[in-house]
């Protein structure tokens, strides 16, 4: 399997030679541990990478010796090691708009009694890299690494409203393939997203990823193809899509106007 812009590739694509293939199966297997799983054996993996298990088990063998997986005796199985946790350590700690956004967003989670995110995109889901719930608030929380569906989510929506046309059509394409009856509304919900956003500056999800979840979001350019999501959302019972739209979105534009600003400055 081949893999372009994080996603996968069909094998029939013309060849690059500077594509290295064993490197791209070691970090699509590094991929199939998920949060929560714990040990997973060369089966699991060979399963969930669809790489055959003699591969696997070549695979395992090496990120074994180079740390970034362990391997336990009696189990037979491995879980991820600490040279993961160093690699995503170093990119948490040296992201800009991390640093910048994190008390900017904590204020808004505050005032607004909505939880706050910060995401990038990880193939076909965005991932948190920073995560801010009201002080009050116990219930409802993320954390960094957490992950959520590109195409239902507001701040997915908000990656791929803030595309242009060519890249957001690509991704579509390998949303499409993965989709089932949910197809015609996530596509309306896309489509919508994109007008939203055009016309307002922001996208929403209202019970769309999670019926009980409602979210807006503001992408925030940083380059041509740089595209982090800010979202702020809650259970829909007590946030509900008028006090979003007309509360909430207006303050994370104008939050977003102020990081950009503050990157732009550093």
């Amino acid at each position: 399997m081949k893999v372009l812009g994080g996603l996968p590739r069909n094998t029939d694509d013309e060849p690059d030679r500077k594509f290295i293939e064993a490197l791209a199966r070691g970090l699509d297997l590094l991929r199939a541990f998920q949060p929560g799983d714990g040990y997973l054996g060369n089966l699991e993996l060979s399963q969930r990478t669809g790489l055959p298990k003699s591969s696997i088990s070549r695979l395992t063998y090496t990120l074994t010796k180079l740390g970034y997986l362990s391997y336990d005796e009696r189990l037979e199985k491995y879980q991820l090691g600490s040279g993961v946790l160093a690699l995503g350590y170093a990119f948490v700690s040296n992201l800009a708009v991390r640093q910048i956004a994190k008390p900017l967003m904590q204020a808004l989670a505050n005032a607004t009694g909505t939880a706050v995110g910060l995401s990038d995109r990880d193939r076909l889901d965005m991932i948190y890299v920073e995560y801010c719930a009201p002080i009050e608030v116990t219930t409802f929380r993320h954390e960094a690494g957490d992950r959520v569906p590109m195409a239902q989510n507001s701040a997915g929506r908000a990656y791929l409203a803030a595309l242009p046309d060519e890249e957001r059509n690509y991704f579509f394409s390998y949303i499409e393939r993965k989709a089932s009856d949910d197809l015609p509304k996530i596509k309306a919900g896309i489509e919508e997203a994109v007008k939203n956003y055009r016309s307002k500056g922001y996208c929403y999800s209202f019970g769309d990823w999670d019926e009980d979840v409602n979210g807006v979001a503001v992408p925030l350019h940083l380059g041509k193809s740089n595209i982090f999501a800010f979202n702020a959302g809650g259970p829909a019972y007590r946030l509900t899509p008028e006090f979003l739209e007309n509360e909430v979105a207006p303050q994370l534009k104008n939050m977003v106007r102020d990081i950009e600003a503050m990157l732009i400055r550093d």
